[in-house]
């Protein structure tokens, strides 16, 4: 039975990714800061999916907390998947790098780059041990194009980009995948820009099946959007295998140019 650790799985794009993992038969850790929402996730997915599923309440900036997730991979017989998803925006709402807190700023790296490199090196030994190990983390166009107020958020997930183009680089032998969901309808969103209009944008339930196909294709390692994987991304057809061929390299330099390079209109429309 394949695991995985998924970090802000109480809600949005991170409950949503455990329910597909779930539903196609994974085991599952689970971790989030509120105990009582990630409890009651944890509960439903057990239910639902007749998978073992265990919580983990915590801040992923918490070495406790990181080596607690890795220790209940352990004990349900490994780990084949990290999905680095628990993401902080650093000032909500969102604000211009002229007036963002230094504190929030700080916070926001801890959460964003510090914590999920953290937790993909208490788990390589049993990433290695897999028979395909796998790093999924979240990352944004904010990332590669220049929003204002983003500044802050987009600086944290530019240098997760690049943490994991390297990555990428010196562990051949595992997939690292930085992913671009796009602008979502989730909590996350209406607390950065409390006046936009989010009806128009999917659910997280719609855009977690889509990522999930670097997991079920076996994807190289590189950047993807969820635009390009619904467009065929690495299967060999359409016009998404030609947009992610040079971000979906994973090899050198390569895999490190296509994550900072932000060019291409999918880079650049794929949303927050």
């Amino acid at each position: 039975m394949s695991v995985a650790i998924v970090t802000g799985a109480s809600r949005g794009l991170g409950r949503a990714l455990a329910g597909e993992l779930a539903a196609r038969g994974w085991d599952l850790v689970l971790g989030a800061r509120g105990a009582a929402a990630l409890e009651e996730a944890a509960a439903g997915l057990e239910r639902a999916a007749g998978v073992r599923v265990v919580a983990v309440a915590g801040d992923v900036s918490s070495a406790g907390h990181r080596a607690a997730l890795v220790a209940a991979a352990r004990e349900l017989g490994g780990l084949d998947l990290l999905v680095n998803n628990a993401g902080a925006l650093g000032a909500e709402p969102l604000v211009a790098l002229a007036d963002h807190g230094l504190d929030g700023l700080r916070e926001a790296f801890e959460v964003n780059v510090v914590g999920p490199l953290g937790l993909v090196q208490e788990g390589l030994p049993l990433l290695r041990a897999a028979e395909a190990g796998a790093v999924l983390n979240i990352s944004s166009d904010a990332a590669v194009v220049a929003y204002a107020t983003w500044g802050a958020y987009g600086a944290t997930k530019a240098a997760g980009d690049l943490v994991s183009a390297v990555l990428a680089v010196e562990e051949p032998g595992l997939r690292v995948w930085w992913a671009d969901p796009g602008s979502m309808r989730t909590r996350m969103m209406a607390a950065a820009e409390p006046g936009e209009d989010l009806t128009g944008l999917p659910a997280p339930e719609e855009v977690a099946p889509v990522l999930l196909r670097l997991v079920e294709r076996g994807l190289p390692s590189g950047r993807y959007t969820a635009l390009e994987l619904a467009a065929g991304a690495g299967d060999g057809t359409g016009a998404g295998a030609g947009a992610a061929s040079g971000a979906a390299s994973g090899a050198g330099a390569g895999a490190a140019s296509g994550a900072a390079s932000g060019a291409g209109a999918g880079a650049a429309g794929a949303g927050r």
